[in-house]
């Protein structure tokens, strides 16, 4: 399983970024991660590709949207109205059952928000 996040970059705050994880190989589930400076990894939201049953963490509902394109095994994460404290490496991450842990992860898209 190989995972390639995209779509990072420089953004003020108030704007919107949608990040892209496009994956190869089977798994059941897709999640997104984030891990500021200084601060652990932290769940953002995951969806199922089968159904697209969808998960957001409390901390960013109604801002972050996750969705999932099957034809093109991609999953993405609309975030709008950034904040500076959304600043973080963003990963996504893969399981190969609803079940289980998540075990193949990207290697991260930078997302940085100025004041």
């Amino acid at each position: 399983v190989q995972l390639q996040a995209s779509g990072g970059g420089l953004v003020q705050a108030g704007g919107s970024l949608r990040l892209s994880c496009a994956a190869s190989g089977r798994t059941s589930k897709i999640g997104w991660f984030r891990q500021a400076p200084g601060k652990e990894r932290e769940f953002v939201a995951r969806i199922w590709w089968s159904g697209g049953v969808t998960l957001v963490a409390d901390s960013v509902k109604g801002r972050f949207t996750i969705s999932r394109d099957n034809a093109k095994n991609t999953v993405y994460l609309q975030i709008n109205s950034l904040k500076p404290e959304d600043t973080a490496v963003y990963y996504c991450t893969a399981a190969p059952s609803l079940a289980s842990e998540y075990e193949y992860w990207g290697q991260g898209t930078l997302v940085t928000v100025s004041s």
